[in-house]
């Protein structure tokens, strides 16, 4: 069945069992098993563009710059995912990284950027890259050039830590 509401070629969202699954890390994150997840995963706060709701979600670390303190996610659900929405609206948020809060401003970045973004990921994930390019309907032949495209077409986020927030666990305001 084809979701008239999807974007050509995203996946649909999860529903049921599925979303349900997909939502366990936010309950191991509440309990301070974040650290389970090494550097591979965040748990993203945001609020509700419409509701003013505070609301969670688990994010794939694309890329994580402990110099720089800045974390890289990208939204599989594109430009039209609600945590990506509501960044746009409200861009000062907290993650949690580890079971370290960080606060961090949004950065949206460029397709240009993206495309090398996505090619470095397929270079250090290659078997990774090519299931998550295939879950999202974009088509990679493992080239580069094929990943690069791919990244055009995928929305990716910096989330960077405030002046004086980095990674190293400082205090917090």
């Amino acid at each position: 069945m084809i979701n008239q509401n999807a974007p050509m070629g995203r996946p649909r969202r999860p529903t049921g069992w599925q979303r349900r699954a997909l939502r366990l890390p936010i309950f191991a994150y509440r309990v301070g098993l974040g650290s389970l997840f090494g550097k591979r995963l965040l748990l993203l706060h945001h609020t509700g563009r419409v509701s003013g709701l505070d609301r969670t979600t688990v994010l794939e670390v694309v890329s994580f710059d402990a110099v720089e303190a800045s974390w890289t996610v990208a939204s599989g659900f594109g430009p039209k995912a609600d945590w990506y929405q509501n960044l746009h609206a409200q861009p000062q948020t907290l993650i949690r990284f580890g079971n370290r809060p960080h606060p961090v401003t949004a950065r949206f970045l460029s397709p240009d950027d993206g495309a090398g973004i996505m090619a470095d990921y397929a270079r250090r994930h290659p078997r990774t890259a090519r299931r998550l390019c295939a879950f999202m309907g974009l088509p990679v032949d493992g080239s580069n050039e094929s990943f690069r495209a791919a990244g055009h077409a995928i929305p990716f986020v910096r989330l960077e830590a405030g002046a004086g927030h980095g990674p190293a666990g400082r205090r917090h305001q």
